[in-house]
């Protein structure tokens, strides 16, 4: 099969590796019907972050499962599936309590032999508390305007599906990790995929007016589809007054997906007091004085998000009905052998976030 692997920086290759095959009686395997880049990927890819050399890599994916272990029970051939970005069992505290991207089993795909999901095909190791059954929702008959099978599926719909994998899960953890209530003032720093999926977000959660800080007219373009209602392109003290001559006294409360130093620290000074930050920007250089939160009461919570967990709560069932196109983040297309390039792309910001589109559903 085709597979992507990381050498090092901006060495990204596409090569031929062995299918990969059961190991364990709780694993499955997956045909990919789309993958995509992240802009996470970029950190290594930039030589930000330590990968090592030879390894697969990518972490969203979904598809068709092709073999079952003995074991799983979640899914069986044939079945549509979302394969969430971490790898968790199912039956740690942290599973059960909902957030199994904290699992205490488990991992993240992208890394390891055969479970780099920008491939043809993928390797998912407990499965059971892993994967999303979509076509296990679809035969349940209870979403109004849902298409009847996976056969079904548009474009459109695939695009929407895949951002479950990750970038919406992920900018829907940042809102709720923010506390985003009805009638809420939300400010979303990120204007890239998760940040955008957190407007989406913020609004599904009943913000009223959202402030997307963004400096790029596409991805503000974007925003405001989702759901913004002001664009603040400022940066730093400008940026913090900025968003208070919009709000007053400051957000109630405050999306950060972008995990840069200069994003994070705008992001504590934002908030009226009280206020929540939702952090899911991966930390870089990142650090939290105790006195610009102790006195403003200011929150913070958040971490990799349960997208697992959210897809089957609600996210899944809102994708399926149409009711949201978060799959509007991807604005190219790639083969498989094109994927250095979206790598490039994406990195230059000539696209916000590339798809890649690996088989067909019926293959």
């Amino acid at each position: 099969m085709k597979s992507t692997i990381y050498y090092g920086p901006r060495d990204i290759r596409v090569e031929e590796r062995p299918i990969p095959a059961i190991k364990d009686p709780g694993d499955l395997i997956i045909r990919v019907v789309r993958t995509c880049v992240c802009g996470s990927d970029l950190w290594p890819y930039r030589s930000q972050d330590a990968n090592a050399a030879g390894t697969p890599i990518g972490h969203e994916s979904i598809g068709v499962v092709t073999e079952v272990g003995t074991d799983v029970t979640a899914a069986k051939p044939g079945d549509f599936v979302i394969v969430p970005f971490p790898i968790s069992c199912g039956e740690c505290a942290a599973c059960k309590a909902g957030f199994e991207s904290s699992c205490l089993n488990g991992g993240y795909f992208g890394g390891a032999e055969s479970e780099g999901c920008q491939s043809e095909y993928l390797h998912v190791p407990h499965a059971d508390g892993t994967v999303v059954n979509v076509s296990e929702a679809l035969a349940a008959g209870d979403i109004p305007g849902a298409p009847a099978s996976p056969k079904d599926f548009t474009d459109e719909m695939l695009s929407d599906l895949l951002t479950l994998s990750d970038v919406m899960g992920t900018g829907y953890h940042a809102a709720v990790s923010a506390e985003v209530k009805p009638g809420y003032t939300a400010v979303v720093f990120g204007d890239g995929a998760v940040g955008l999926c957190g407007v989406l977000s913020a609004k599904l959660l009943g913000a009223t007016r959202i402030i997307a800080m963004s400096r790029h007219e596409d991805r503000a373009a974007i925003a405001r589809e989702f759901g913004a209602t002001d664009i603040v392109p400022e940066r730093d003290d400008a940026a913090v007054a900025r968003v208070m001559e919009l709000t007053g006294s400051g957000a109630d409360a405050v999306l950060e997906c972008v995990g840069s130093a200069q994003s994070f620290n705008t992001a504590l000074r934002v908030g009226r007091p009280g206020a929540v930050i939702g952090r899911v920007g991966l930390p870089h250089g990142v650090q939290i004085p105790a006195d610009a939160t102790f006195y403003r009461n200011i929150g913070i919570k958040g971490g990799p998000a349960p997208v697992r967990t959210y897809a089957r709560q609600r996210l899944l069932r809102e994708v399926l009905a149409g009711n949201i196109h978060p799959g509007r983040v991807f604005t190219k297309t790639y083969t498989l052998d094109e994927v250095p390039q979206a790598y490039a792309d994406m990195d230059a910001r000539r696209v916000i976030k590339a798809l890649v589109k690996v088989s067909e559903v019926e293959g």
